[in-house]
């Protein structure tokens, strides 16, 4: 595949422009997401942003390069055309989710929140520590996030079980439940983290019904926000079946000011900064991929399926 018309849109565009190196036979236009227009989408060969923008079409682009790691933007619910290339930016997101993660898990074992209490109180209150090690923790999704995810939870001395729709065993991964027997995998669990995708199978996939199964655990959402019924995640609080939600990614972001979720003592809340991507990360992957497609290579490990939606 030759491109040769570019549109790289999206909130870091302008950074992408400095520190574009430039191409030889490569026209390349950098706009706001609301500066894209019909005209622009109708030269463009390739489109490169985190999601689509209000003239964004299909018509005549080849090549749709996602700048983040999930492409939900692009193809839940949406119709794709089978002969556009879809894409994805990869990188340190699994590190940078690991270490969310385990930033979020040992604050809460070793009592963090509660000894910054006790220090403005002026409190000598000793709580002993928790330890991480010999936790039981199910990773929702075993890609390469997951994976690495879990690599850095065993080395820790972590349990470590995963949830996939192949249920294929997985480095690192203990044992690894198929998507159909997703109770029995959080049950016993206690730490859930979410890092799957979101498609018709996860679309509130942790509702009234999984919760049910939970008993007490932390659970951290690092994948996509429409995967949590909210108002079954509060009950859930309520009544015990978790005990500690941390969330990076919501349903609307940002998070209205009048959610209930605000002002919950065990919600922990961060704007999706689990994984950002880098403007390094975003420019050697897009250039990376756009030297294999040019190249001919038909074997690319950042491509997606449209049908699938990862």
């Amino acid at each position: 595949m030759q491109i040769h018309n570019i549109i790289f849109t999206g909130r870091m565009y302008r950074e992408l422009e400095a520190a574009w190196p430039g191409v030889a036979g490569k026209q390349v236009r950098f706009l706001a997401e609301s500066e894209v227009s019909e005209a622009d989408m109708a030269w463009a060969d390739a489109f490169v942003g985190f999601k689509p923008v209000p003239a964004f079409h299909l018509e005549s682009v080849r090549w749709v390069h996602a700048l983040g790691a999930g492409v939900d933007a692009f193809v839940y619910r949406k119709p794709w055309k089978p002969d556009v290339l879809l894409t994805r930016t990869t990188g340190s997101f699994g590190q940078k989710i690991g270490e969310y993660c385990l930033a979020h898990m040992l604050a809460d074992l070793q009592h963090h929140e509660a000894f910054a209490r006790s220090q403005s109180n002026r409190s000598w209150n000793p709580v002993p520590p928790l330890p991480l090690s010999g936790s039981r923790v199910t990773v929702m999704g075993t890609g390469s996030v997951g994976q690495e995810l879990a690599r850095m939870l065993q080395a820790l001395g972590v349990q470590v079980s995963g949830v996939s729709m192949r249920a294929e065993r997985k480095p690192h991964m203990d044992h690894v439940y198929p998507l159909s027997h997703i109770g029995d995998a959080v049950s016993a669990a206690d730490w859930i983290i979410n890092t799957l995708p979101l498609t018709a199978q996860t679309d509130k996939l942790f509702g009234r019904a999984l919760f049910a199964r939970m008993n007490g655990a932390g659970f951290i959402n690092v994948g996509r926000g429409p995967s949590v019924d909210q108002a079954a995640l509060l009950e859930a609080l309520d009544q015990g079946q978790l005990r500690l939600a941390v969330l990076d990614v919501f349903e609307e972001e940002p998070l209205p000011d009048a959610s209930p979720l605000w002002k919950r003592k065990d919600v922990r809340i961060t704007p999706h900064v689990a994984a950002v991507t880098s403007v390094e990360e975003a420019l050697s992957g897009f250039l990376d991929t756009l030297h294999k497609l040019e190249a001919g290579e038909r074997e690319l490990a950042n491509r997606v399926d449209p049908i699938r939606g990862y």
